[in-house]
């Protein structure tokens, strides 16, 4: 079922404050969007049963672009973002907060269990599986180095702790136990295997350039 043309104008209007100071911008609803393209992409590979409620889904994507509290400056080396944990929870209560009002109490009631189950080992619900893998290929290739920058940039950090931050993840194994331990569908952890081989190259070439501004 899809969602109500009045909720997703309401949603619209929030995400377009994109944080604490009031900022207008595109950056949520275009996250929020992006999201959603690639759940249904994952649904169309057969991931979820018959049953799966896809507005949930839906609600869920937009709820996780809700402008959230402010990312605290993390150690060197560490993922300049939330964990799913937090990020989910804080979704929910922005759900709440923010848009329920406009949303069905059977909808609203369904979407923060997905998001509350999302970081679980073994959810039950299959959706809130499918959100989790949705969310963690995000920390993934390209994306995600783009992602973790701007993240890392926010809380004052520049360009040698992201490449510091690339280097450590890899000499600590950090990337293969994301790959065995963060996914519930092996198709997308295929997805996330070749996207990581896109942010290695990335990393290496922001390296190399950092180290010949070095030596000049």
């Amino acid at each position: 079922m899809a969602l109500d043309s009045k909720l997703l104008q309401k949603a619209r209007r929030v995400l377009s404050v994109v944080d604490e100071h009031g900022t207008t911008g595109t950056r949520l609803n275009e996250d929020a969007r992006r999201l959603w393209l690639r759940t249904q992409r994952f649904i169309k590979l057969d991931l979820l049963g018959p049953d799966s409620q896809l507005d949930t889904l839906e609600l869920a994507c937009i709820a996780l672009q809700l402008p959230m509290r402010q990312i605290k400056s993390l150690p060197t080396g560490k993922l300049g973002r939330t964990n799913l944990k937090d990020r989910t929870e804080q979704a929910a209560e922005l759900l709440v907060t923010l848009l329920s009002d406009d949303v069905d109490e059977s909808l609203l009631d369904r979407t923060t269990r997905v998001l509350h189950e999302s970081p679980h080992r073994s959810p039950m619900l299959d959706e809130a599986r499918l959100l989790a893998d949705v969310l963690n290929l995000d920390d993934f290739g390209a994306t995600g180095l783009i992602i973790q920058t701007i993240q890392q940039a926010r809380a004052g950090e520049g360009l040698m702790q992201v490449a510091a931050g690339c280097e450590k993840r890899d000499q600590y194994g950090y990337w293969e136990a994301r790959l065995k331990d963060g996914f519930h569908f092996e198709p997308v952890r295929q997805m996330a295997r070749r996207r990581l081989e896109n942010s290695r190259a990335v990393a290496r070439l922001l390296y190399m350039e950092i180290k010949e501004d070095d030596l000049s």
